[in-house]
C-alpha cells in the first residue's frame, strides 16, 4: 500500500476530530455537540455538496457515461442489498437481515462528502453527477430490503403498505435535500454560485470536522452495546464494505475511466447507511433492532472506511488503471 497515502489520511484534521469525538466516549467527557446544531451542520452538508454537485453536472454534457453511472448506481443498491441478505439470515432474524442488508446497499452521505475532501486533498476531480448517483441509491436498498422481509417473514400483521415505503424513501429529508441542492445547484449561473460560494465551499472543511467529531462521540457511546452482539455481525461490518469497495472499484472501470468517478463509486458501494434506512425501518420493519444495524453502519463499517478503506480504494483504482 502507498504509505504516504495512508499517512495522510490518517492525519487529515477531519478524521482526527472523529477519534477525538471517540477519546471523549472512553474518558467519560461532557463534551458533546448540541442536537440542534449536529442537525443544522449534516443538512449544510448536504446542501453543499448537492449544490456544488449541480454546479459541476451543469459544465458536463449530458452523455451515455452519465445514464450507465445512474443504472450502475442502482445495480449496486439492488445487488449488495441482495445478496448480503441471504448472509445475514444465516445467523439473524430475517427483520435484522433485512435492516443490515437495507443499510449496506444504501449509502452514506457522510462518507461520500469525506471521500470528496479526500480526492480535493489528493487534488483528483469528479463529475457532479456523482452526487445525483449518490442520492438515487437510497431509496432502492431500502425497497428491496423491505420485500425481502415481505417475502421471507411469515407475520404479515406489522408490515407497512408497500407504497408507503416507496414514499418514505423517495421523500426522506436526506434524499430530499440532497437532490434538490443538485438540481437548484444545476439551475444557478456561475456568477449567482459564486455569490454563495463563501458559505457553500470556503467553511466546508470547518463544518465537516465538527460533524466527525459529532459521530465520533456518537460513535463511542455505541460500541459498547453492540459489541454484545457478537463476533458474526461485527466481521461483517468489517469484511463486507472492503469486499464491496474493492470489487467496485475494479468493475467500476467498465461504467468510467475517470479515477475520481470509480473512487466514488468505491466508497458509495462500501458505505452503509446509518440517517435514512433506521428512519425508514423504524416504519417498516419494527421488529429489526436498531441498536444493531445502527452501530454496525455508524461504528464499525463508517470509521473502517474513512481511514483504511479510502486509500485501499485508491490504490486498487491506481493499480488497475496501469
Amino acid at each position: 500500500m502507498n504509505l504516504d497515502l495512508l499517512f495522510d489520511n490518517l492525519t487529515n484534521p477531519a478524521l482526527l476530530f472523529f477519534v477525538l469525538g471517540i477519546l471523549a466516549v472512553q474518558v467519560k467527557s461532557d463534551l458533546e455537540i448540541p442536537p440542534s446544531s449536529s442537525k443544522f451542520i449534516s443538512l449544510y452538508l448536504l446542501f453543499s455538496i448537492g449544490f456544488k454537485g449541480g454546479q459541476e453536472l451543469s459544465h458536463s454534457a449530458l452523455d451515455m457515461e452519465i445514464v450507465w453511472s445512474l443504472l450502475f448506481g442502482v445495480f449496486l443498491a439492488v445487488g449488495v442489498s441482495f445478496y448480503t441478505f441471504f448472509i445475514l439470515r444465516r445467523r439473524l432474524s430475517i427483520a435484522n437481515s433485512g435492516a443490515i442488508a437495507a443499510a449496506y446497499g444504501s449509502v452514506s452521505a457522510v462518507t461520500f462528502v469525506t471521500a470528496v475532501s479526500f480526492l480535493d486533498i489528493q487534488q483528483i476531480s469528479f463529475g457532479g453527477h456523482m452526487v445525483a448517483v449518490m442520492a438515487l441509491m437510497e431509496a432502492p436498498s431500502i425497497i428491496v430490503g423491505v420485500l425481502l422481509i415481505a417475502i421471507f417473514d411469515k407475520d404479515k400483521s406489522q408490515q407497512l403498505p408497500f407504497n408507503e415505503v416507496v414514499r418514505h424513501s423517495v421523500t426522506n429529508g436526506s434524499v430530499l435535500l440532497i437532490l434538490g441542492s443538485l438540481i437548484i445547484g444545476f439551475l444557478a449561473s456561475d456568477q449567482q454560485a459564486e455569490g454563495i460560494k463563501p458559505f457553500t465551499t470556503d467553511i466546508f472543511k470547518g463544518f465537516l470536522a465538527v460533524f466527525l467529531l459529532d459521530m465520533g462521540i456518537t460513535s463511542g457511546k455505541k460500541l459498547s452495546s453492540f459489541l454484545e452482539h457478537g463476533w458474526f455481525s461485527l466481521i461483517f461490518a468489517l469484511v463486507i464494505p472492503l469486499v464491496n469497495g474493492s470489487v467496485v472499484a475494479i468493475m467500476s472501470q467498465s461504467v468510467t475511466d475517470e479515477p475520481g468517478n470509480r473512487f466514488l463509486f468505491a466508497i458509495l458501494a462500501a458505505s452503509a447507511s446509518y440517517i435514512a434506512v433506521p428512519a425508514a425501518m423504524k416504519l417498516a420493519a419494527p421488529k429489526a433492532n436498531p441498536s444493531l444495524y445502527i452501530p454496525m453502519a455508524l461504528a464499525i463499517t463508517f470509521p473502517l472506511n474513512i481511514t483504511f478503506g479510502m486509500p485501499i480504494y485508491m490504490l486498487i483504482i491506481q493499480m488497475s488503471s496501469q
